[in-house]
């Protein structure tokens, strides 16, 4: 597996990836895990990809927006890298299980039906210039509040578009049902993005705030599931091209 990441001048950044990578170590320790970064860190793509021989890139992006779609592809043809690359990480119900255990981790009591069903969340993404991709993360708040009985989900953006976080909070609070409110990011690592996402949060008062999904049991499942899923469909294709 070639772990991709975008890369932060945060050291949070990569020490997260790093940690993440060594929970996929631990759950396959038969499969070798490299990881590498579009920018800011250490090792680049073009230093990892072209040496390595019948591996799969598997990007440490939540949806299918700009470096899904132009920057992982172009640095992978740019290295001479024939390297498959698998799909983005979301939406995956795994993700929602990750979000669950980081607002538990706050105090907020999720397996409680009635906690929840006073509880109204944030879901703060990036924020993409890609229409899709916010409409994706629209439809995972969406999902999660049907699946898990929140008072509400709705979303916000810590750049790129809109809601803001206190925009978002104020819209939940104006729900007659919801009583406590929690923020929780959909972001994999820290980083400026979700330290806008947090001094906004706090600035607003939110009564729950979770910490970035990081290396999350769930996380490092789902990198697995990926990874497997590309290579069943790089063996399929093998297969009738022979």
């Amino acid at each position: 597996m070639l772990l991709l990441a975008h890369g932060s001048r945060d050291p949070r950044h990569a020490a997260t990836v790093e940690a993440l990578a060594d929970a996929v170590r631990a759950l396959a320790p038969h499969l070798p895990v490299t990881t590498a970064y579009l920018d800011h860190c250490a090792p680049r793509i073009a230093q990892v990809a072209p040496r390595l021989t019948g591996a799969i890139a598997v990007p440490l992006l939540l949806n299918r927006a700009f470096h899904a779609k132009h920057d992982i592809p172009a640095a992978l043809r740019a290295a001479g890298s024939p390297i498959p690359v698998a799909d983005v990480l979301g939406p995956s119900p795994l993700l929602l299980a990750a979000l669950d255990r980081r607002l538990a981790e706050t105090g907020l009591d999720v397996a409680d039906p009635a906690v929840r069903a006073r509880t109204g969340v944030v879901l703060a993404a990036a924020g993409s210039s890609d229409p899709a991709a916010n409409a994706t993360t629209r439809a995972v708040a969406a999902e999660w509040r049907r699946t898990r009985g929140w008072a509400a989900v709705t979303t916000a953006y810590a750049s790129a578009t809109t809601p803001t976080v206190p925009d978002a909070l104020a819209e939940l609070r104006a729900v007659p049902t919801v009583r406590t409110t929690a923020v929780a990011p959909y972001l994999l690592a820290p980083g400026l993005l979700p330290d806008r996402i947090a001094t906004a949060a706090t600035a607003a008062a939110t009564d729950h705030l979770a910490p970035v999904l990081g290396a999350a049991p769930e996380l490092a499942r789902l990198l697995l599931t990926r990874h497997a899923e590309a290579a069943a469909t790089t063996d399929a294709t093998a297969a009738r091209t022979a």
